[in-house]
C-alpha cells in the first residue's frame, strides 16, 4: 500500500482543524472587538467635542449679547470672540469659527493663517440650515480630506434669550481615531499570529497523542492484508482510541483463526478440483465465474486468469438459448457439442444450485465430463450396425428372389436355372467373406488376441506373394517389381500379413484399368522397411484419403459393391499393421492413380546372421 505523505495524513488534519478553529475564534473575536471599540472611541470623540462646544456656545453666546459702544476702551466683538476660539483650539480641532446669524458673516476663527476669511460671508450649506432652521441641536458630517485624511465637521447653534444669534463652526481630525483603531489592529493581528503558533505547536503534541495508535492500526491492517496476523498493536491508554486498539487487537486474533481455518477448506478444496477428471465452474449468485479447474480450463481452451468474474452463459456458448435463470431450474444434463472440422469435443454438463439454509440463491456449479470418445463409440456402433445390416440385406434379398423364381418353376429352365444358381452361389460367397471379415475384426478387438511371430525374409515372402497373383491377373494388366536385392528379415506372423497384402493387392488389381500397371516397392529405412503397392486407377480423393480405412467405408459405393468389395480389407489391413507395430497410409492423385504404404520394424543385425 502507498504511504501517506504528510500533507494527506490525519496529523495534519488534526493540527489544521485546531489552528483554524482558533483562527475563526480569534477573527469573530477580533472583528466583534474592533467594531464595538471603533464605535466606542468615535462616540467618545464626538461627545467629548460636543460638551466642550456646548460650553463655547455660552461663552460666545453672552459676547454676543453684550452692548459694546464704541467710545468704550474695551476689546472688540472680533477680538473678544479671537481670543475665545484661540484658546478652544486643541490638537484635536483644526478650525472653530463664529457665524452670525443675522448677516451670517464670518465673526471669527482660530486659524490664524486663515483670518482673512473673517468679515466674509458663509454659504456653507450646513450653517444656513441650522441657523435658518432656529435648530436647538448642531448637525455633523464627515468628509473626507485630501491633506488631513478624514474629518468631523459640526455646525451648533448659539443662543441669546432663546434666539439664535449664531453658529459654531468646527472641525475636528477624526483621522486620530483611526490611527489609534489601526494600533489596535496590528496589536491583535500580533496576538493572533502567536496564539496561531502556539496552537499549532500544542496541536501538533496533542494529535500525535491521538494518530500514533491509529497508525500502528493501519500498519496492522496492511500486514493483516499481506496475510501477517502475528503483530499486535500497542494499547497507549484506556480512552477510546486505548479500547478500539484492544478490539483490533481481539479482531486480529479472531481474524486469524478465521483464515487458518478458510485457508485449510481452501487448500482441500483446491485439492479436490485439482485432482478432480471432471471440469468443474463455479459462480456467484448473478452467474459470474468465480472458480474454475484446470480440467474445466483444458476443456473450454480459456485462461482461468480471464475468464474470472465472466458469465457462466457466455463461457458455455448458451447465449442464444438459455439464461443465467434458465441454468438455475435445469434440472437434465445439457450436451454441449465443441466440435471443429479438425477435433471433435462433445460435453456433457449437469448444473446445481448453491443455496443458504433460507433457500436464497448463492451461485451455481457446473460439472462437465467430455462424452466425446462415448459418443463417437456409439456413433460407431450404430453406424457398424447399420453397415452389417445394410451389407447382408443386400445379398440376402438378391438371393430370396432368385430362389423364390426358382421355387416358382424356373429350375425347369435349363438356361435360366444355372445362371440363378450361380447368382445365389456368389452372393453366398459374398456373405461368407463379409462374416469371416467380421469375426477377423472381432478377433482383433478381443483381449486375447496373439500373434504367432517367427523371423522370416520378407523379400523372398513378397515375392511369393506377387507371383501368386501374377498367375490369376489380367493379361493387359503388368506388374512391375522394385524390391531390394538382399533379404530384408522381420519379425511376424505371416499368415496375418499375407492378409494385408492380400487385402491391398486385390484392391489395387480391382481398380486398375486395362493396360495399367502396378508396382510393388520396398525401401530399406534405418529401423523399418516401407512396402508400398502402387496402381495406375482412378485414385482417390484427398479429402477421403484418412477415412479409406475406416471399417465399411468405400469412396465409390456401387462400383465396390459390383466388384464384390466389402469395405472391410483396409481396416483389417491397418489393425494387422499397427499389431505388428507399424503404420499404414494412403497417397493418391485423382486420375494418376494410389499407392498404399505400411512400414514393419527391422532389424539389419538378423541379415548377417542369417546371411
Amino acid at each position: 500500500m502507498k504511504k501517506v505523505g504528510f500533507f494527506r495524513s490525519i496529523h495534519l488534519k488534526f493540527v489544521m482543524i485546531y489552528v483554524l478553529l482558533i483562527l475563526i475564534a480569534m477573527q469573530i473575536i477580533g472583528v466583534y472587538f474592533v467594531r464595538q471599540l471603533e464605535n466606542t472611541l468615535l462616540r467618545n470623540f464626538e461627545t467629548s467635542i460636543e460638551e466642550r462646544v456646548n460650553l463655547l456656545a455660552y461663552y460666545l453666546g453672552e459676547e454676543l449679547g453684550k452692548e459694546r459702544n464704541p467710545d468704550d476702551d474695551g476689546p472688540t466683538l472680533e477680538e473678544a470672540v479671537r481670543k475665545i476660539l484661540s484658546d478652544f483650539k486643541t490638537a484635536d480641532i483644526s478650525e472653530v469659527r463664529l457665524i452670525e446669524a443675522s448677516t451670517q458673516k464670518i465673526i471669527g476663527t482660530s486659524d490664524p493663517y486663515n483670518q482673512g476669511i473673517v468679515g466674509q460671508r458663509s454659504t456653507d450649506t450646513l450653517i444656513r440650515r441650522v441657523i435658518a432652521t432656529n435648530a436647538d441641536e448642531g448637525e455633523d458630517v464627515t468628509q473626507i480630506d485630501r491633506q488631513t485624511g478624514r474629518i468631523w465637521i459640526l455646525v451648533t447653534p448659539v443662543r441669546s434669550d432663546d434666539d439664535v444669534t449664531g453658529a459654531i463652526y468646527l472641525v475636528a481630525k477624526k483621522e486620530n481615531v483611526y490611527s489609534q483603531m489601526k494600533t489596535i489592529n496590528n496589536i491583535l493581528a500580533t496576538g493572533t499570529g502567536i496564539a496561531l503558533l502556539i496552537t499549532a505547536v500544542l496541536g501538533i503534541l496533542l494529535a500525535q497523542t491521538i494518530t500514533r495508535p491509529i497508525s500502528d492500526m493501519r500498519k496492522q491492517a496492511q500486514a493483516m492484508a499481506k496475510g501477517n496476523f502475528s503483530r499486535k498493536v500497542k494499547v497507549y491508554g484506556y480512552d477510546e482510541i486505548g479500547q478500539l486498539a484492544i478490539t483490533f487487537n481481539n479482531l486480529t486474533k479472531k481474524l486469524q483463526e478465521a483464515h487458518a481455518t478458510t485457508e485449510g477448506e481452501r487448500r482441500k478444496l483446491s485439492s479436490v478440483l485439482s485432482y478432480m477428471t471432471d471440469g468443474v465452474v463455479a459462480t456467484d449468485r448473478k452467474g459470474r465465474v468465480i472458480l474454475i479447474n484446470e480440467p474445466a480450463a483444458k476443456l473450454l481452451s480459456v485462461s482461468r486468469e480471464t475468464i474470472l468474474s465472466s458469465s457462466i452463459v457466455s463461457l458455455l456458448g448458451l447465449e442464444e438459448d438459455y439464461s443465467f435463470e434458465d441454468l438455475l431450474v435445469e434440472k437434465e444434463s445439457l450436451i454441449l457439442d465443441y466440435s471443429t472440422a479438425t477435433k471433435p469435443l462433445i460435453l456433457r454438463a449437469n448444473f446445481s444450485v448453491i443455496q443458504k439454509e433460507t433457500g436464497f440463491v448463492n451461485g451455481l456449479i457446473t460439472v462437465l465430463h467430455d462424452i466425446t470418445e462415448q459418443e463417437k463409440i456409439d456413433l460407431e456402433r450404430r453406424e457398424f450396425v447399420a453397415n452389417v445390416s445394410h451389407e447382408l440385406r443386400t445379398p440376402l434379398t438378391t438371393m430370396r428372389s432368385y430362389l423364390e423364381a426358382l421355387s416358382d418353376g424356373a429350375w425347369k429352365d435349363e438356361e435360366i436355372a444355372p445362371n440363378f444358381l450361380s447368382v445365389t452361389q456368389t452372393e453366398t460367397e459374398r456373405m461368407i467373406r463379409l462374416v469371416n471379415d467380421l469375426l477377423q475384426l472381432s478377433k482383433m478387438d478381443s483381449k486375447d488376441y496373439r500373434l504367432k511371430k517367427e523371423w522370416f525374409n520378407f523379400i523372398d515372402f513378397f515375392n511369393r506373394i506377387i507371383d501368386r497373383f501374377e498367375i490369376i491377373k489380367d493379361e493387359n494388366i503388368a506388374f512391375e517389381r522394385k524390391l531390394l536385392d538382399h533379404g530384408a528379415f522381420v519379425e511376424g506372423d505371416a499368415d496375418k500379413l499375407t492378409q494385408v497384402l492380400d487385402n491391398i493387392i486385390s484392391n489395387a488389381m480391382k481398380y486398375s484399368p486395362l493396360g495399367g500397371k502396378i508396382t510393388f516397392k520396398v525401401e530399406e529405412k534405418e529401423d523399418h522397411i516401407v512396402v508400398s503397392v502402387s496402381d495406375q486407377g482412378m485414385g482417390i480423393p484427398k479429402e477421403n484419403l484418412q477415412q479409406i480405412f475406416e471399417r465399411f467405408y468405400r469412396v465409390d459405393k456401387a462400383r465396390t459393391r459390383k466388384l464384390g468389395g466389402t469395405g472391410l480389407g483396409l481396416a483389417i489391413a491397418k489393425e494387422m499393421v499397427e499389431a505388428h507395430g507399424g503404420n499404414i497410409w494412403a497417397e493418391s492423385v485423382e486420375g494418376k492413380g494410389t499407392t498404399v504404404s505400411f512400414t514393419l520394424p527391422y532389424d539389419r543385425n538378423e541379415v548377417d546372421d542369417w546371411t
